[in-house]
């Protein structure tokens, strides 16, 4: 009975106090704007992919009508691929703003298209995205620590302090019970938007439930840390400034220092490394013996080993033989590449267990699939479709088929995924 008369008096005087109150609508705006700045850019981005896969389907209905051969068919024909985004994204777009989620491929050497990527926003690039993952993850810390860091403080000045404890009995329960009805306030004012957007976007209840509960943990862990730094017998301000360091040192220092750590651990090639890899081996076999090049792609190939070239003329098979090798030959980079990546990335999840900003974001990121994995898994799907595409057209080319605009209706359907 005696705590709850002391929550019921606390929430009380926290309505009366304005700075709690001023703070709240802070947070509240701040959230209801960054998951509608999420709403809005998922929306963007899937009525970029219902307006280019129209176009895409007018434009190869278009190109495919006027051809007379595979082997032409294949070379005109692009094919939209995508990532489609999660009915969760809104809250985080993680990787999204950083790796291609749309490509348009065709039946030539792929590696170079998948590294082909839009040109990004710069300025993006630099101050990053207003989204949920952003306001709970930087955001609420600092608001925590403008309420709490002058939890006693505040109160020696004013001179109310010993009343204070003399009142409440228990000194510990009463600055505790405080804090934690300060941090709620903000936790709810936070995760309402939240809520309120994920019934739109139809988002999942155990998505939205397990998002809560990580940004619920996060709540109580800057405000366990501002209660231990505010029970400190020093001054407000030397308080706070402690606390903003360990803010910076938690969401900055240590994500900066780790990061480049990891960078100098795990080396890498980039992907235009490569796109050029593949272009000069594609650009040097016109030079090439055709045998050369046959007898590398029959060692991926060796159900076509049968096929006789057309020697001193132009053949679709040759050329898209070489097309293939291209792609064999950057392999080992594309491995080393794919590998370096997905290692840096693991190490970068270890790193989070000690700096709990990073750890919420690559969480929200996971929950809204919007993760490293799930471009990843994106890439592997485009290579997936790519080599269905290389396996209708090879039938038709190497077995001779004569060319039948009606059968293009078989050719394979890419996998958005979600």
């Amino acid at each position: 009975m005696n705590i709850l008369n002391a929550i019921t008096r606390e929430a009380k005087f926290m309505v009366r106090d304005r700075a709690v109150l001023v703070w709240m609508m802070v947070v509240f705006i701040l959230s209801s704007l960054a998951v509608w700045s999420g709403m809005d850019s998922v929306e963007q981005q899937r009525a970029s992919i219902e307006r280019l896969q129209e176009a895409d389907r007018e434009d190869r209905m278009l190109q495919l009508s006027q051809i007379k051969s595979w082997g032409s068919a294949a070379y005109y024909g692009f094919y939209l691929t995508h990532d489609e985004p999660s009915d969760f994204a809104f809250a985080s777009m993680g990787q999204r703003d950083l790796l291609p989620w749309k490509h348009r491929v065709r039946m030539l050497a792929l590696e170079g298209q998948i590294y082909e990527r839009d040109t990004g926003n710069p300025l993006l690039a630099l101050v990053g995205r207003l989204d949920f993952a952003f306001v709970a993850v930087f955001v609420l810390p600092f608001v925590l620590i403008m309420l709490l860091y002058d939890l006693r403080a505040g109160e020696r000045i004013a001179g109310r302090h010993d009343l204070l404890v003399a009142v409440a009995g228990r000194d510990a329960s009463f600055w505790l019970i405080r804090a934690f009805i300060r941090a709620l306030s903000i936790f709810f004012c936070l995760v309402i938007p939240l809520f309120i957007a994920g019934l739109i976007a139809e988002t999942s209840l155990t998505t939205l439930l397990l998002a809560s509960l990580f940004v619920f943990v996060y709540t109580i862990f800057w405000t366990l840390l501002c209660y231990w730094f505010a029970a400190w017998r020093l001054s407000a301000s030397v308080i706070l400034v402690a606390l903003a360091g360990v803010w910076i040192t938690l969401a900055v220092i240590v994500p900066a220092a780790g990061r480049m750590s990891i960078d100098r651990m795990v080396p890498i090639t980039s992907g235009a490394d490569i796109l050029m890899t593949q272009r000069e081996a594609v650009n040097d076999a016109w030079d090439l013996p055709k045998a050369t090049t046959m007898n590398a792609f029959w060692e991926r190939y060796p159900e076509w080993n049968e096929y006789k070239l057309k020697e001193g003329s132009f053949d679709w098979s040759w050329y898209y033989a070489f097309q293939q090798v291209g792609d064999q030959k950057t392999e080992p980079l594309t491995m080393t590449y794919r590998e370096g990546r997905l290692e840096r990335d693991r190490l970068a999840g270890i790193l989070s267990l000690l700096a709990p900003p990073i750890l919420l974001e690559r969480s929200l990121q996971a929950l809204a699939k919007t993760d490293f994995s799930a471009a990843i898994a994106y890439e592997d799907r485009v290579r997936d479709f790519h080599k269905e595409l290389r396996d209708f057209y090879y039938q038709k080319m190497f077995r001779k088929e004569a060319f039948d605009n009606k059968l293009l209706k078989y050719l394979p359907v890419f996998a958005a995924g979600k």
